[in-house]
């Protein structure tokens, strides 16, 4: 006869929502359990796994390198144990309780968040929203568990993620109201050296596809500096005579702040814009809702409105 483990495989929807609030108050509070109740389970999840799992680091709580290793098969089984009882043409969004973490640049949050999380107040109010801003660095997030969906330019996947184009995006020139660039025919001479240069880069890079354009006219601009966000450019080229870039895509913040896009005189290669996800979330029908909403925000027409 096959010796019971003794394991409860409650432990294990209990450790996946730790992990995810990284709290235990906040673990008690979504498994509708107090608090006492809530530190004696995650003392069993700790006996059961040979490891602390969550440990104090200042006023908060963080993940062991062990608890970050399962944290994406964690919730892989939990989500299979979901769509096995929960087939998705049967599941009322209205009562999904979830977090869900959207890994992005900051013009996701900033020109869609508005509206998706607008959307999961109508239709799906226990599902929240984490927006979580791209790194300097690469990491397997999805893979890894880290982010449930990687939105805008997606650079690269693991094999088995799976990515969903939406549609190609293009490179606006982007200046303060009344700068000096505007006043005639904007022609590459008079854009690379009418001012200096700003650039977005979460890498910090000072060289991108302009200066290979350019560099292919015999034509070079000044870079003064970088920042790691659109959003945070455009307050600097508001007070600035700098000359910085925006997507089609975020055109209107660059509209809310005053500034004025412009056709950029350059080829310039087109930006693919889209979705990616790991597969252990293709039953799951939350998260399918949530490729639903990114896919009808990020489609251009009256659908993205």
């Amino acid at each position: 006869m096959t010796q019971s483990t003794g394991l409860d495989l409650n432990l294990l929807v209990a450790l996946d929502v730790l992990l995810e609030e990284e709290s235990v108050q906040g673990a008690a509070r979504r498994l509708h359990l107090s608090e006492p109740a809530m530190s004696r389970t995650l003392g069993r999840i700790r006996k059961a796994l040979g490891d602390p799992v969550l440990v104090r680091a200042g006023r908060r709580m963080v993940p062991t390198p062990h608890a970050l290793a399962v944290r994406a098969e964690v919730g892989a089984v939990v989500e299979r144990a979901r769509a096995l009882f929960a087939p998705g043409r049967d599941t009322d969004l209205r009562t999904v309780t979830r977090t869900f973490t959207v890994l992005g640049h900051d013009m996701i949050a900033a020109t869609h968040g508005a509206a998706l999380l607008a959307r999961a107040a109508r239709e799906a109010p226990g599902i929240r929203l984490r927006f979580l801003s791209e790194s300097h660095t690469d990491a397997p997030y999805l893979r890894q568990g880290i982010a449930d969906l990687e939105v805008g330019v997606i650079d690269s996947a693991a094999p088995e993620v799976h990515v969903e184009t939406v549609h190609e995006d293009r490179m606006l020139g982007v200046v303060r109201a009344g700068h000096p660039l505007l006043e005639g025919e904007v022609t590459p001479e008079r854009f690379a050296g009418a001012a200096g240069h700003l650039i977005v880069s979460r890498r910090g890079r000072q060289r991108g596809p302009v200066d290979d354009a350019l560099a292919g006219l015999g034509l070079r601009r000044r870079v003064v500096g970088s920042v790691g966000s659109y959003p945070a450019s455009l307050f600097v080229l508001r007070d600035t005579d700098l000359i910085g870039l925006i997507t089609e895509w975020g055109r209107p913040l660059a509209d809310a702040l005053g500034l004025v896009p412009f056709e950029i005189p350059l080829p310039l290669p087109k930006i693919t814009v889209g979705f990616a996800w790991h597969p252990r979330h293709d039953a799951d029908p939350a998260h399918a809702w949530l490729r639903d909403c990114v896919r009808e925000l990020l489609t251009p027409g009256p659908a993205s409105g």
